[in-house]
């Protein structure tokens, strides 16, 4: 049976889409295959790495009819970028094998049963469907993923909150030094749902996610999450634990404020992380009436220092920080003005972009 027969780059599109969380080492061999199911003409692609699993459904053409089977995915994948773009690709079905044709080469695969796949089992409990722009999402997680933990003990730091409540749906991300707070309004009221979505969910839905108009749908689940876009169904599975109350991490009523611009105040940044170390990334900020001035040295007893004329009354301020943390959120954010809301050199900086509330980062300090 000639499974699919269609141009090379079709078909490495719609593999490419599923296959990102496919890992190449892993101790169940068939989770390193994509399920490939035909029912008549429609072609369905299922990876799953046991808690994620992707589908997307595609007509590729090749003989009608009723066909299943798993084969490598990567290996698939590596193959056909061999090939020129344009050239026509089959794949046909013999015994246990996957024959796959272009031009004038062809490889053999071996296969895998496809009642030996283990699909992730679905919740039967999904709350109601709501649905955001893909561009507004994937700009929501551009704006907070940065500042998620990477393998912390405390898992459900390894991940993004979801907030959705009211017609406003807020992202959080923190990993204990740092905190990312972004929200949207949403055109329908949804009630309210808080879930943690994991760190290898965020990275790989941000990879899918379209910057065009169409709309993402969502429903979670008590420990699911469920997110149809553009052909595809992603479901995942939850971080189970009690996020931090982020309302009591965000600073209020910081007596002195400061704006400036964020690209300035971004290279100034970048210029003097020139001379921190690899291990200690700390810069210091004296902040007094017309200047902002940033310097940082090292262990080789080596110095930078950069002044910025800003608008700014109030106490002179010195105030020590991870220079990462201040990089990151300054390059995640697309607008030109940033203000930053300081109370002494020991209390957390609020960064927030002017006239607009949907948008907060706090940053602890370091000691220099």
């Amino acid at each position: 049976m000639i499974v699919l027969k269609a141009p090379q780059n079709e078909v490495l599109a719609v593999l490419q889409a599923v296959a990102g969380i496919v890992e190449r080492r892993h101790t169940l061999p068939i989770l390193a295959n994509v399920l490939i199911r035909k029912t008549g003409n429609a072609l369905q692609f299922t990876t799953s790495d046991l808690e994620i699993q992707i589908r997307t459904t595609a007509e590729l053409g090749g003989d009608a009819g009723d066909f299943t089977t798993t084969v490598g995915a990567r290996k698939l994948i590596d193959i056909l970028k061999t090939m020129p773009s344009d050239q026509t690709v089959a794949l046909e079905s013999s015994q246990a094998k996957l024959i796959l044709k272009g031009g004038k080469s062809r490889f053999t695969l071996t296969s895998l049963p496809a009642e030996d796949f283990p699909l992730v089992q679905e919740s039967a409990a999904f709350g109601p469907a709501f649905s955001v722009p893909q561009k507004v999402l994937k700009s929501l997680m551009q704006q907070v993923s940065f500042a998620m933990a990477v393998q912390d003990i405390r898992y459900y730091l390894n991940g993004i909150l979801f907030v959705a409540e009211g017609n406003t749906l807020s992202l959080v991300a923190t990993d204990g030094h740092r905190l990312a707070f972004a929200s949207s309004q949403l055109e329908v009221e949804v009630p309210k749902q808080e879930v943690i979505l994991p760190r290898k969910t965020v990275l790989e839905l941000q990879r899918l996610l379209s910057d065009a108009d169409g709309a993402i749908e969502m429903q979670f689940a008590n420990n699911q999450a469920r997110f149809t876009f553009g052909g595809m169904e992603f479901v995942t599975k939850l971080v189970e634990g009690k996020f931090p109350d982020y309302n009591r991490v965000i600073p209020r009523n910081h007596p002195n404020s400061i704006t400036l611009g964020r690209a300035p105040l971004l290279a100034s940044l970048q210029r003097t992380a020139i001379m921190t170390s690899d291990k200690f990334k700390g810069v210091r900020l004296n902040i007094e009436p017309g200047s902002l001035r940033v310097s940082s040295n090292n262990a080789e007893q080596e110095e930078a220092v950069d002044e910025l004329d800003i608008d700014y009354g109030g106490p002179t301020i010195e105030i020590g920080f991870n220079v990462t943390y201040l990089i990151d959120a300054l390059a995640n954010m697309g607008q030109d003005m940033v203000t930053m809301d300081l109370a002494d050199g020991n209390s957390s900086v609020l960064m927030t972009i002017p006239g607009n509330d949907a948008f907060k980062y706090v940053v602890m300090p370091m000691r220099i």
